[in-house]
Formats: structure tokens, C-alpha cells, sequence
């Protein structure tokens, strides 16, 4: 590594330890061109994500909004992807559509704490 090259710029330190607002940037430096923008700018929701929500928005992105196909490049259970999607919902202001009631049953299944047959049984609602 060249030690007299810039460093990179690092991503933004969010979310910040122990505060809850969102930041306010103050200035905007577009190196190449050499301009400097100085004033009170706000982020958009996106700009806030976690690293962990901003993964998961990319992958979403990526395979197009099929949360089965997430599903089987994370290795994770439906439910469980379909709670992290709705996460990442709330975190960028939207409340997720109500539950399908059928996840708490494939939940149910995947530990273990039921039987295919039962499962099968509540699936159909018998």
C-alpha cells in the first residue's frame, strides 16, 4: 500500500452509539471537481441503515424482491427472512403488512415443536 495515497473514505459511522436522532450533515465536498457545499442537509432513510439492513436491502435488490430466493442464499428459514424483511421495513419508516399466520406454524415445524403432520393439519385449518 502506497502510505503517501489517500485514505478512502470510511463509511458513515451509523448508527451512532447511545444517540437516537438522525444526523444532520453540514457539508459536501466533491473532491474531484474541487467544490465545497456548506448548510444543513438531512439524510435520506436509506442513508441510515445498519450495515446488517443495508446487506439485506442489497441482496432484496439483487434477486429482485423474491424473498424465497433470499431465503436460499442466506440458508435461513422463510420466517425468518420474512422478519428480518419486515425489519428492515420498520427501519426505513413502513409498518410490514400483518403476519401470515401460517409462519408461526412453519416456525413451529422448523424447531421442531411440531409434527409435519400437524403442521399439515394447521395449514389446511383443520
Amino acid at each position: 500500500m502506497n502510505p503517501m495515497a489517500p485514505n478512502p473514505p470510511l463509511p458513515l459511522p451509523l448508527p451512532f452509539p447511545g444517540v437516537q436522532e438522525a444526523p444532520l450533515v453540514t457539508e459536501l465536498l466533491f473532491p474531484d471537481a474541487g467544490i465545497t457545499v456548506k448548510g444543513e442537509f438531512t439524510l435520506n432513510e436509506f442513508a441510515t441503515l445498519t450495515p446488517d439492513n443495508l446487506d439485506f436491502l442489497r441482496l432484496y435488490i439483487k434477486v429482485r424482491g423474491n424473498l424465497k430466493e433470499v431465503e436460499r442464499i442466506l440458508g435461513l428459514s422463510y420466517p425468518t427472512v420474512r422478519a428480518r424483511f419486515d425489519t428492515l421495513l420498520r427501519s426505513i419508516g413502513y409498518e410490514p403488512e400483518a403476519a401470515d399466520p401460517r409462519d408461526e406454524t412453519l416456525r413451529l415445524l422448523e424447531r421442531g415443536e411440531i409434527t409435519p403432520e400437524e403442521a399439515t393439519r394447521r395449514l389446511r385449518g383443520k
